[in-house]
């Protein structure tokens, strides 16, 4: 029996163009049962990152895949397919990498691989939505000989900034001769200023704040303002705005905000014409505003969601959605004299004609610091089968 430990030391979320770095080791563990404990050997194991792509049959019209070439091999247990038993296409792959030939582990003893390989920069984002799913996984495949292969699947989630495929790196200034044993560490270091370039391209697009002022009005007349200061986020960030009703001439009862995403199939790939968006609730903001002069929401993007994003196949965009429910009478008929003594009592009316209407606010939510985005991973660092 040997264990099989896979470990991002990072975390599990990446950005794509970054170096995903995986230590697999091997273990032969010693049993405490047993009083004689043999060697054991593997013949190979290698280690390949691929990206799965579902789509919802219902929703999804996907051109016929290339299924007339039978792939014999593929069906050999024996051949290392890393997407084997999966559900979808495997549209992005890297090459695969050999870790080792014949291994052999004597009882108690372990060995430990490196793996690197930069995650393809113009791949799609992670992402789990109704009508298409985009799944990254690291596989490693090992086997025993005259065995069939046992694979391990360590899944990791990948955010996508657009502007970082364009960027030239400068030229170091130094001028010392070049060390080609430390080919390895200037691949880490350039790793290093990609996530530090990621930031610094978050932190200069969503800091730019300018006041955004918007009138809320219906067929009747004015109902409000709504003021944002920017409408470029990240995830994990809180999206604030106020409400000024005192400038209205329509009494506003009660308002609704909400954080949702649009996700919408290309034309050419949808199942029929014309049909609807899907759309998320992230968060949500209700409030009952009769006489209230000013108001406030703030609505958290979630750092599990995924920020905005494009392909051939579907699109994802991000919008507040209003909703609001407005007198059809005047302010002064909204409440009743309960009583005519000293003390009068104000009560509200049993009921009261309304209107209600909505507006969509569209915004622009960005990716965040993948290390920050770990924390929340559903996915864990730490992965292991027994083979």
């Amino acid at each position: 029996m040997i264990e099989v430990l896979a470990k991002l030391g990072r975390g599990p979320v990446f950005l794509a163009g970054e170096m995903l770095e995986c230590v697999i080791t091997f273990t032969n563990p010693l049993s405490a049962s047993s009083t004689s404990a043999s060697s054991e050997m593997l013949a190979w194991a290698s280690a390949q990152i691929h990206c799965q792509f579902h789509a919802s049959e219902n929703r999804v019209a996907l051109p016929p895949s290339d299924g007339s070439k039978h792939d014999v091999q593929a069906e050999n247990e024996t051949v290392f397919v890393p997407n084997r038993g999966e559900r979808g296409q495997c549209i992005l792959s890297t090459p695969p990498k050999i870790l080792f030939c014949d291994l052999r582990l004597d009882p108690g003893e372990s060995k430990s691989y490196s793996y690197c390989e930069t995650l393809p920069i113009d791949g799609p984002p992670s992402f789990r939505g109704q009508s298409v799913k985009y799944v990254y996984k690291l596989t490693i495949g090992c086997q025993r000989v005259n065995s069939p292969i046992k694979l391990l699947r360590v899944p990791f989630r990948v955010l996508v900034l657009h502007g970082l495929k364009d960027y030239q790196f400068p030229q170091d200034e130094a001028v010392a001769p070049s060390n080609p044993f430390l080919e390895e560490e200037e691949g880490l270091k350039k790793d290093s200023r990609l996530a530090d370039l990621a930031t610094e391209l978050l932190m200069v697009a969503t800091s730019r704040r300018s006041l955004h002022l918007y009138n809320i009005s219906n067929t009747r007349g004015k109902v409000g303002t709504f003021c944002i200061f920017k409408t470029v986020y990240k995830i994990g960030e809180d999206v604030i705005g106020t409400f000024n009703f005192s400038e209205g001439d329509i009494p506003c009862l009660q308002f609704s905000v909400s954080l949702q995403t649009e996700e919408s199939i290309q034309e050419e790939f949808q199942r029929r014409k014309g049909q609807p968006v899907s759309f998320s609730t992230h968060a949500r903001h209700q409030e009952a505003c009769l006489h209230t002069a000013q108001s406030s929401f703030s609505l958290p993007i979630p750092l599990s969601s995924t920020p905005g994003f494009t392909t051939n196949i579907v699109s994802l965009k991000w919008r507040l959605h209003f909703e609001f429910v407005t007198s059809g009478e005047s302010a002064d008929t909204c409440l009743v004299r309960g009583s005519q003594s000293e003390a009068v009592t104000w009560t509200g009316v049993e009921h009261i004609e309304v209107d209600t209407f909505s507006w969509d606010l569209p915004i622009k939510v960005l990716p965040t610091n993948p290390i920050l985005a770990s924390y929340v991973s559903q996915f864990s660092s730490t992965n292991s089968i027994t083979i």
